[in-house]
């Protein structure tokens, strides 16, 4: 099968292929055409997966499209912008029609749960390799951004944390766990759910916000070093669900909330009057610290000590000791 048939028979003809909207011309052009509404700025991030090091290899492929999309996605969602559009650019060892059909499934069923719609891309071979570039608007002036947050603002997150950091071992089958404990895990693992609504509802209110990647700490450090504050984080807090608990253990549960990665939740700063506001909405939203004068992010035991462990989260070109 050739670079272009496989275009056409997997991703052309899906449904979140379809011109309409912000999109002027999909694929089959030298460049997708995109008209966002005048006043309007676009968001535009890349996020890139690699078999080995993002996923293992054997993943299931239609659950793996999902999880590739929804990774770009929420950061989207971090910036407050409305999804408009995608390109993927697919590496490919071989063109495993079994592997092309379950993968075009779970990208089509992510695309269609975020209102995104497949504009472009490019195939070469190699090493498996995904590689999205997402597309947004936003109100000019309005982004989310990390900078911004200001000393007494309170420090917040979207959801509960630590679910994939929890599911990894169960992903690489070094672990195994009653369905019960098992399957919520691994949803949030292979099914994030970008936080659109929330980074809606953020805008105007929160004063900084990013997607939380590569774990509470190292996110939350982006937060402070673009604002110029610190950010206090309270151990007790920290949201955690009853499958991550009964895996690990109160311990280990919140050592993988504050340096697990891949929870694709949105950490945010917000004035206390805004909460009410933010909770009325029926958003899940746990207030998990503070900001206060200084730098870096630090943890707090329940009596107020600082707790914060050497490894703050996932860090790719991390030297060796």
């Amino acid at each position: 099968m050739g670079e272009f048939e496989l275009i056409r028979h997997y991703f052309a003809g899906a449904p979140c292929a379809r011109a309409g909207g912000a999109v002027a011309l999909g694929i089959g052009d030298d460049c997708a055409l995109l008209a966002p509404t005048p006043g309007q700025q676009l968001a535009v991030s890349t996020d890139t997966l690699v078999a080995g090091g993002h996923f293992p290899h054997g993943a299931d492929p239609f659950l793996l499209g999902q999880r590739t999309l929804a990774v770009a996605a929420s950061d989207l969602a971090a910036m407050g912008a409305e999804p408009l559009g995608f390109t993927l650019a697919l590496t490919l060892p071989d063109t495993d029609p079994h592997w092309l059909q379950g993968f075009s499934e779970g990208l089509n069923h992510m695309a269609e749960h975020c209102r995104l719609r497949l504009i472009g891309g490019d195939t070469t071979r190699g090493t498996l390799t995904l590689t999205v570039t997402v597309f947004g608007s936003v109100p000019a002036g309005q982004a989310l951004t990390r900078a911004g947050a200001q000393v007494g603002d309170l420090l917040c997150v979207g959801g509960v944390l630590g679910q994939a950091a929890g599911a990894l071992p169960l992903v690489l089958g070094q672990r195994e766990a009653p369905a019960a404990i098992a399957e919520p895990l691994l949803a949030h693992y292979w099914s994030p759910s970008p936080q659109f609504a929330l980074g809606l509802a953020l805008r105007g209110r929160a004063t900084a916000a990013l997607d939380i990647s590569d774990g509470l700490l190292a996110d939350c450090g982006h937060i402070a070093a673009a604002s110029g504050c610190a950010l206090q984080v309270e151990r007790s807090a920290l949201p955690l669900s009853n499958a991550l608990l009964a895996l690990l253990g109160d311990d280990a549960a919140r050592t993988a909330a504050l340096s697990g990665g891949d929870d694709y939740v949105l950490a945010f700063t917000l004035p206390a009057e805004h909460l009410p506001y933010i909770v009325g909405q029926g958003l899940a939203v746990h207030v998990v610290g503070r900001v206060v004068a200084g730098s870096g992010v630090s943890v707090l035991d329940a009596n107020g000590r600082d707790i914060t462990p050497a490894i703050r989260g996932y860090q790719h070109f991390r030297e060796s000791p």
